[in-house]
């Protein structure tokens, strides 16, 4: 790399300048007050960690995205995290481990091998929280809520969506219809695309019975506002038992949802299959109308604590912290900074930290540096006073 390179990242590889750095801070400390007032405690899981442990279970997913190497100390695989939900689910079950719930918040840097998406970074700061301990239709409507709160106080407000879906249907229809792992996998596929000739193609190559033929083309066409529950009720009447349930959760959540989020358009999606191999239940995802990349996503995975010998129910949500700062544009600071000469003056250090104990940004004006654009702290009449800024 020549010097005039030097200063490339890698493709997909971001940093924050002091403008966008500041208003993460800000926002960083109002969303862990606004979680820890929910009682949502705040844990910090380290950035490398054995790959068995973040590929563990249900995260196995993970594998293409992580980043690996190996420990100099032990010689065993470590990965740099590409998510940090198992590892907040191997604090729960280990170093939490009761019959009681567990509320827990987790705010850092995590690490992609490939984007997820066209212009999206490979190191974003994943927001997260989740309820370990529930595995009601309550504790997925307290998690939606409060995923919509950290939007609000993060500023995104105006028209936002919330799209609904539950993993239980496909996979109970898949079951019934007995497709083999391959067909699952290829079906699966051509739903998140929305192909529907390819659906129809592949529905038929696997020669079905009427019935699961019928309610595996049906997925593809209930995408709409709550009449699609509805119909759904009527085209699954003959489904299997866990499809059925898994609907009737989706319905109850759905009233739910719109008596506690009322001002949200929420839209249900039988085909919105986001983590299939993840998530056990729920599923859910906030947009904004003009946008087609979710900006938070979650749902329920009550598979992960198994493997850490601790199973127990769970449902969260994570979003990309820096996607948010972005969004909001530059931070604002009501006062502007208060300049001083460089001096060695002890009662001029004396005020100056006891302006800057009150919360003001006092900066030195350097030897041959001399900032007007600011207030200014001066000496009058014996008396030190911060002046207003210079026009």
């Amino acid at each position: 790399m020549n010097i005039q390179d030097s200063w490339l990242l890698p493709e997909g590889i971001d940093e924050l300048i002091p403008d966008e750095a500041a208003q993460l801070e800000i926002l960083r400390r109002k969303l862990v007050d606004m979680m820890r007032g929910w009682g949502y405690q705040l844990v910090e899981p380290p950035l490398i960690d054995y790959l068995d442990s973040l590929l563990t279970g249900t995260a196995k997913t993970l594998d293409l995205r992580t980043f690996k190497l190996i420990d100099q100390i032990s010689g065993r695989l470590l990965g740099i995290r590409a998510d940090m939900t198992p590892q907040v689910a191997r604090i729960s079950a280990h170093k939490l481990r009761n019959n009681d719930l567990s509320r827990l918040s987790y705010i850092g840097s995590v690490l992609y091998t490939l984007p997820e998406g066209h212009n999206t970074s490979r190191n974003p700061i994943q927001l997260g929280a989740e309820i370990y301990g529930h595995s009601g239709p309550e504790s997925d409507i307290e998690i939606l809520q409060l995923m919509m709160g950290v939007l609000e106080i993060a500023g995104i407000t105006s028209s936002l969506s919330l799209d609904l879906g539950h993993v239980g249907i496909y996979r109970g229809l898949a079951k019934y219809a007995v497709l083999s792992e391959n067909q699952e996998q290829e079906l699966f596929l051509a739903l998140q695309r929305k192909a529907l000739p390819e659906i129809e193609v592949l529905v038929s190559k696997y020669q079905l019975k009427d019935d699961s033929r019928e309610m595996l083309l049906a997925l593809s066409h209930l995408n709409g506002d709550v009449l699609v529950l509805s119909q759904a009720q009527q085209i699954f009447s003959k489904a299997p038992d866990g499809v059925k349930l898994a609907l009737e959760n989706l319905i109850v959540v759905a009233k739910m949802a719109s008596e506690r989020l009322p001002k949200i358009n929420i839209n249900f999606d039988l085909a919105e299959l986001r983590g299939y191999d993840y998530h056990t239940g729920l599923v859910f995802s906030a947009y904004q109308v003009e946008s087609s990349q979710a900006i938070a996503t979650g749902g329920r995975y009550d598979d992960i604590g198994a493997n850490f010998g601790y199973a127990q129910p769970a449902t969260g949500f994570s979003l990309d912290l820096k996607m948010l700062v972005r969004q909001l544009g530059r931070a604002t600071d009501d006062k502007q900074a208060i300049t001083v000469s460089w001096a060695d003056d002890l009662a001029q250090h004396k005020i100056v930290e006891e302006l800057r104990n009150k919360g003001e940004m006092v900066v030195y004006n350097l030897p041959g540096f001399t900032n007007l654009k600011s207030r200014r702290l001066i000496q009058q009449d014996g008396h030190w006073l911060v002046t207003e800024v210079e026009k």
